[in-house]
């Protein structure tokens, strides 16, 4: 009576032969005899694999016991001489970070990409703070600034904390990435790691999440925003989106931080020489010698740095260095990328707050070149007090009747004035005299605009300059 035995093949493997072909002359690999395996050749009771009537046929059998013998000994696994990661997909981290080995130029030792998974090469940072966007390397310490915090780890050393909550470094041999230490305030650099710039021990960056500009020095995080443009960059920041860029970089030059919003939804106040683009953008710049933000520039950099005692900036793909000077040429010092804008300066005149005044000059002091392209003053929320243009020095003088005349400003004793014509021609009721027929701008408080004019040239020490010092108005208070 004939019965079915079930075999179990434990820890199978499988047994391959391949005979090599007779036309390359090499000669076929000889089986050493095997209990249990068949034979090559199909007519002495091999196995085939193919159909092919060549005699020397390839053959292959899945083996569980040691030379196949009945009985023998179950083939084991044995030691793992490797390790082998059970879920072969790749993850990615982006809160934690990971080192290679050493490179030596000196003894030829390159393990730049060796990643050995058997020693301790990850460090990883709260994931509640967001992804890691940059680091900085600054002597003993390594700054991370994630998108909603700022750390430092130590470098080649730990930090071990008394009692009393003081720190002391502690050197060991086998650690690279030390503890991480966060710095005071809830302050990141978001998405934008473009913002980043440092110069000597302060770092600045934007977080757009919390619509600020920060630095960090060594008395940790300050918001350089908060002097004098929260409102600003509460503004602009909070129309960033993920696509849309800070960028940031140090000028070296004027000792300036430099920051370009761009987005679709920044409302640039000038026109520059790119709005060939449908997106808007403002560049501003902060000091840290009067702790302000001193300009706007109308340039859109695509990258910006500095190099030795230089300052450069990329737009669409060349290379530009700013603050350059050529000899006689004074209309230079607003050529951003070929195009020309004129430099301007806003003011707020606002005396005696709650009186309302009649605006009589405008008045400055500095070098000639400069002219007056808007006074108006504010009379109610709906009507403003406008003045005509008022020209340069040079730009205003003409000749009558054998007289030197100026239409705009005119110097005296080294200082220039001018007399403010009044261009509005729709008066309020009652009011008996307006527009050209009386001088003057009246208003609760007055906008005023001054920049560079197209023509004039100043010889000033190593280059040409037009300076700005101070500018002021006179005036009366109104009789109603």
């Amino acid at each position: 009576m004939a019965a079915i035995v079930e075999v179990k093949y434990f820890n199978s493997f499988l047994l391959k032969k391949t005979q090599e072909s007779e036309a390359t002359g090499v000669t076929p690999p000889i089986w050493n005899g095997s209990t249990g395996v068949p034979a090559a050749n199909p007519t002495n009771g091999g196995y085939p694999v193919t159909t092919s009537t060549d005699q020397n046929y390839s053959w292959f059998v899945e083996e569980s016991r040691i030379r196949g013998g009945y009985n023998n000994t179950n083939v084991d696994y044995g030691v793992r001489a490797y390790l082998v990661d059970e879920e072969p997909n790749g993850s990615i981290r982006s809160n934690a970070l990971i080192y290679s080995g050493i490179f030596n130029s000196r003894t030829g030792i390159n393990n730049t990409n060796v990643f050995n998974v058997g020693k301790d090469i990850t460090k990883a940072a709260d994931p509640a703070n967001g992804s890691i966007q940059r680091l900085y390397a600054e002597d003993t310490n390594l700054v991370i600034f994630q998108e909603n915090k700022v750390s430092r780890a130590l470098i080649d050393k730990d930090a071990i904390y008394t009692a009393e909550g003081n720190a002391s470094a502690v050197s060991q041999l086998n650690l690279v990435i030390g503890q991480i230490v966060p710095y005071a305030g809830n302050f990141g650099i978001s998405t934008n790691p473009e913002s980043f710039a440092v110069y000597g021990y302060r770092k600045y960056f934007v977080d757009k999440n919390r619509n600020s500009v920060l630095r960090l020095s060594q008395d940790g995080i300050t918001e350089i925003s908060n002097y004098g443009m929260y409102d600003y960059f509460r503004d602009q920041l909070g129309n960033l989106n993920s696509s849309d860029k800070a960028i940031g970089a140090w000028d070296i030059y004027t000792k300036q931080y430099v920051v370009s919003l761009q987005g679709s939804n920044i409302t640039a106040t000038t026109s520059g020489p790119n709005n060939e683009n449908s997106d808007t953008y403002q560049t501003l710049t902060f000091d840290e010698s009067v702790l302000g933000w001193t300009s706007r520039y109308t340039y859109k950099p695509e990258q910006a740095f500095s190099i030795k005692s230089k300052y450069y900036t990329i737009n669409t793909g060349k290379l530009y260095e700013h603050n350059y000077q050529s000899f006689g040429n004074d209309n230079n010092r607003g050529n951003f990328y070929s195009v020309y804008s004129d430099s301007t300066v806003t003011f707020i005149f606002n005396p005696k707050v709650s009186a309302s005044k009649v605006f009589k000059t405008v008045n400055y002091e500095g070098s000639t070149g400069w002219e007056v392209s808007q006074f108006a003053a504010a009379r109610s929320f709906d009507l403003n007090d406008t003045s005509n243009l008022v020209y340069s020095y040079d730009e205003g003088a003409y000749t009558q009747d054998g007289i030197q005349y100026y239409a705009g400003f005119y110097n005296k004793e080294g200082k220039f004035f001018a007399n403010l014509v009044n261009n509005n021609n729709i008066g309020t009721p009652g009011e008996v005299v307006y527009g050209q027929s009386m001088s003057g701008v009246k208003g609760y408080y007055a906008t005023v605009t001054i920049r560079t004019d197209n023509s004039t040239q100043v010889s000033g020490l190593g280059g040409k300059t037009r300076e700005l010092f101070a500018v002021s108005s006179e005036y009366v208070e109104s009789s109603y």
